[in-house]
C-alpha cells in the first residue's frame, strides 16, 4: 500500500496555462445498429481547458463521455489520452489510461450500503492501493470543499439529491484525475438543488487544473466555465469557439435554432 501526502487535486496556477493536447479522438465512429452516432468524428480537448459539448439529444455527446470511460468501445478510429492509446489497446493498458479520467454520471450512482466517507475512499484503495488513513485524509478535505463534512458517517439514502451529486463529484476527484467528464449533472436534481451543484464545479473549474469535458444543457453555466464550446448535431461537430462567440454570434442556423430553444 502506498501512502499520500499530496492535496486532493493539483491547484491551479495564478498563470495557468495548456500543457498540449490532452485527448484526442481521430476518425471516430459509434454504431447501435444501423444508427450512427459518431460520424468519424475527430476533436482535441488541451490539458487543463474546459470543454462543453452541447446540442440536441441523441447527438453523440454521452456517448463521447462513455468511450472516454471505456464504458463503450468505437467501432473505427483511435481515442488517445494523455499520450497513451485508449482505443485500439491492450486490456491492461486501457486500465492505466482509465485510472487518468474521473466521471459524474446524470444519476449519482453511490454505493447505497456505504457510509459516504467509504463512497469516496473505496476506489483510492481498492484501485490506486493508498492506504486507508491517507484516502480518508483526501476524502475529509474533499468533503470539506463540497460542503458535506458532517454529512460522511450517513449513506447516500440520508442525503438530498443535491447532496448525493456533490458526493459523486467528491469521489471523481479522490482519483486525483487528469480529465473529468461531466455527463448532464443537474439533469436528475430538484431545480432548487441546480444552483448547489453546479457552484461546486464552478470552483473546480477556477480553482484546479483539472481538464473538464461537460455535457449539459445549463447553458450559463457553460458560459461561465468553458474556454471552448462544441456544437453537436447527428455525431459531427458543426460549429466550435469560446462561449462568447457560440452563445452571441453563432454562425450555423442549426446552433441558432438550438440555442433559440434553450436559452
Amino acid at each position: 500500500m502506498s501512502t499520500d501526502t499530496h492535496p486532493p487535486f493539483e491547484k491551479k496556477p495564478a498563470s495557468a496555462r495548456s500543457d498540449g493536447e490532452l485527448i484526442r479522438l481521430e476518425q471516430v465512429t459509434k454504431r447501435f445498429g444501423d444508427h450512427t452516432v459518431l460520424d468519424h468524428l475527430d476533436f482535441s480537448v488541451d490539458a487543463g481547458k474546459h470543454v462543453t459539448l452541447i446540442g440536441p439529444s441523441g447527438s453523440g455527446k454521452t456517448t463521447i463521455l462513455r468511450l472516454l470511460m471505456t464504458l463503450l468501445k468505437p467501432d473505427e478510429g483511435t481515442i488517445t489520452v494523455a499520450g497513451e492509446q485508449l482505443f485500439p489497446a491492450p486490456d491492461k493498458q486501457v486500465r492505466e489510461v482509465r485510472k487518468k479520467i474521473g466521471m459524474v454520471f446524470q444519476q449519482f450512482n453511490l454505493f447505497p450500503n456505504m457510509t459516504v466517507l467509504r463512497n469516496i475512499t473505496e476506489a483510492p484503495v481498492t484501485v490506486l492501493g493508498m492506504s486507508k488513513d491517507a484516502a480518508e485524509e483526501r476524502a475529509r478535505e474533499l468533503l470539506e470543499m463540497v460542503g458535506l463534512t458532517e454529512h460522511l458517517d450517513k449513506h447516500p439514502g440520508q442525503l438530498s439529491g443535491g447532496q448525493q451529486q456533490r458526493v459523486a463529484i467528491a469521489r471523481a476527484l479522490a482519483m486525483r484525475p487528469q480529465v473529468l467528464l461531466l455527463d448532464e449533472v443537474t439533469s436528475a436534481l430538484d431545480p432548487e438543488l441546480v444552483a448547489g451543484v453546479l457552484d461546486v464545479l464552478r470552483d473546480i473549474a477556477r480553482s484546479t487544473d483539472i481538464t473538464m469535458l461537460c455535457v449539459t444543457h445549463e447553458m450559463n453555466f457553460a458560459r461561465d466555465i468553458s474556454d471552448q464550446v462544441l456544437m453537436f448535431d447527428s455525431g459531427r461537430i458543426i460549429e466550435a469557439g469560446s462561449p462568447e462567440k457560440i452563445f452571441s454570434e453563432p454562425e450555423h442556423d442549426r446552433t441558432r435554432e438550438f440555442l433559440s430553444a434553450v436559452l
